[in-house]
């Protein structure tokens, strides 16, 4: 493919993914994959290098763009030339799409923490960070056979360049080492899980977090919870790799409380590591700027409380309750950690016993640019 064809791939791209953003469909990588599935002629620096136009054009801009075009206008402008296979010749009325960090809308809602000057970190390219199954083998042992270097903040990481591949590497397929960012690992490293106690991770997904717990505490008991079946079902593959003993529990929504009743006042630690914006995943996931808007950001602070309430009964005297978030934003993190404690007396709020981060209300604010992690707040309650 000449410059100007890659061009026009990205641009046919870039309409689908902003589509997709606006009426909540796949994200941009499965669109990228699905693209070239079609159209298999095209050889992998082709692919490569439209992936990165793709990715670049997102990156640049925080709101939606009208078109594929406009986002590319912004990046290439010299190949939009009327060339073979290529763009077709700029109008002179054709803007490009603006750049910009964080949309305008969402600049209030950020944490006061988070300056303008750390704004570019939040949408850089991230390494890849690996999280280092300790129930089995050493960070030394694996920085040995893998290379990179150990993380900063977190003793169970491994940092590796951004484009390192490490699906097939046996050192994964035999489960001694899992990708997981650091700022991932810090949230379970501040549960403190210890053998014999009784842990639930209630809004465990795939489960990164409650294999970081296994890892750290093999016998204590841990049980995963989540109402999407899909997301659930990719943990006991997982576990099973890494030798871990997790539950799995699917609840039903809206009736989870019924699905937890048996645990109730039993818990030595609840984490809820809630749905939240992703706005400290941007470095990863830059499109989910173009996805967040005013109202679906209202219905997840609104679930994040209903989480936090169904965690309230599961917590035994002397428990933690562990709240954490990836988001960089005000309402999700200290806001909604105020409001808790607010609204429930019988808590109180203890040190996170991080020194990473910045103290953030009663919690710690980790963000890209201060930390080199993803963004993350966490708090950490203990059950009176």
């Amino acid at each position: 493919m000449t410059p100007a064809a890659r061009v026009q791939a990205a641009i046919e791209i870039l309409d689908e993914v902003i589509a997709s953003a606006r009426d909540d469909g796949p994200p941009a990588d499965a669109l990228v994959t699905a693209y070239f599935k079609a159209r298999r002629y095209a050889g992998s620096k082709d692919r490569r290098a439209v992936r990165e136009l793709v990715f670049g054009a997102i990156r640049h801009s925080a709101e939606r763009p009208v078109s594929g075009r406009a986002a590319m206008l912004a990046l290439a402008p010299e190949l939009f030339d009327g060339s073979p296979h290529g763009p077709a010749l700029r109008r002179e009325d054709e803007q490009p799409a603006q750049a910009g960090i964080v949309p305008e809308w969402l600049a209030a809602e950020l944490s006061p923490l988070v300056a303008p000057n750390e704004w570019p970190a939040l949408v850089e390219r991230a390494p890849l960070d690996l999280r280092v199954n300790i129930a089995r083998t050493s960070r030394d042992e694996m920085l040995s056979e893998l290379g990179g270097e150990p993380t900063r903040l977190s003793p169970w990481g491994l940092r590796l360049p951004f484009d390192s591949r490490i699906s097939d590497h046996p050192a994964y397929v035999s489960g001694l080492i899992e990708v997981q960012d650091e700022g991932s690992q810090l949230v379970a490293l501040v549960c403190a899980v210890r053998g014999g106690e009784r842990v639930v991770d209630l809004c465990a997904g795939a489960g990164g977090k409650a294999l970081a717990l296994a890892a750290a505490a093999p016998q204590a008991e841990i049980i995963a919870c989540d109402t999407n079946r899909q997301r659930l079902s990719r943990l006991q593959p997982r576990a099973e790799r890494a030798g871990a003993r997790i539950a799995t529990r699917l609840l039903d929504a809206p009736r989870e409380r019924e699905g937890l009743a048996d645990i109730e006042g039993s818990c030595d630690l609840v984490l809820v590591d809630a749905p939240c914006s992703g706005s400290g995943t941007w470095r990863r996931n830059p499109e989910g700027r173009w996805r967040l808007t005013p109202e679906r950001l209202q219905q997840l602070t609104a679930l994040q409380q209903r989480v936090l309430d169904l965690a309230v009964p599961l917590v035994k005297p002397g428990g933690r309750l562990v709240y954490a978030v990836c988001s960089v934003l005000a309402r999700e993190g200290a806001g909604q950690a105020d409001d808790f404690l607010s609204g429930h007396s019988s808590f109180r709020a203890e040190d996170t016993g991080l020194a990473a981060g910045r103290l953030d209300g009663v919690g710690r604010l980790l963000t890209p640019g201060q930390d080199g992690t993803d963004g993350f707040f966490i708090a950490r309650f203990v059950a009176g």
